[in-house]
């Protein structure tokens, strides 16, 4: 609630919720439930998501955050029920799943491709499985974003932005992507923004 409170007051029209998916960092013991289990506790924060939005006036769609390794990937289009039909993509080598993904239909970014950290052995780079890249990530510095863009561009992919935000209304920074015309659904979104419609603002 606190996090699409703060959005709604700064009159953001809508928001994708891209918590981090099973592969990653998730609040729940990943060895005592089943997959359907797992499924259903990740996707409840945006189904309560989806209820607030509505009760204060903004539009909440979803998205996951897959990560491998440290390497992290928006996906977006992909419904929870897709997720409960396909258990196999646990066990699927990164570019294989990635691909399974977009042949469903989904916008996949690369999000932060340079970030450096101490869970991060070492920087992966999937050009030919995703759909575009995070030019800037609000937490990422100067450099590691300036290399983003040039990776983008020398591959002609979509240039896309994000806040990365886990903290709310304490958030420093804000980035994202806007459109001249208002986002109906998913589908919208990942129409316009295959047709280059989507402008980054940072």
């Amino acid at each position: 609630r606190e996090n699409l409170e703060f959005y709604k007051s700064l009159s953001y029209d809508g928001v994708f919720i891209t918590n981090h998916f099973l592969d990653g960092n998730i609040n729940i013991n990943v060895r005592e439930r089943t997959y359907n289990e797992k499924i259903e506790f990740y996707f409840s924060d945006y189904e309560r998501a989806v209820e607030i939005g509505k009760e204060i006036g903004l539009k909440v769609f979803c998205g996951i955050e897959t990560s491998y390794g440290g390497t992290d990937f928006l996906v977006f289009g992909l419904s929870k029920e897709w997720f409960l039909a396909h258990p196999e993509i646990m066990n699927m080598k990164q570019s294989d799943k990635l691909t399974f993904m977009r042949e469903n239909g989904a916008l996949i970014i690369q999000a932060h491709p340079f970030r450096e950290a101490f869970y991060i052995d070492h920087i992966r780079l999937f050009p030919r499985h995703v759909d575009g890249v995070e030019i800037v990530n609000a937490n990422s510095p100067e450099e590691e974003n300036n290399l983003a863009k040039i990776y983008c561009e020398h591959y002609g992919l979509i240039e896309f932005a994000g806040s990365d935000n886990h903290s709310a209304s304490k958030q420093n920074k804000l980035f994202g992507v806007c459109f001249d015309e208002p986002i109906c659904n998913v589908e919208d979104f990942i129409e316009k923004a295959k047709n280059r419609k989507a402008e980054v603002f940072a």
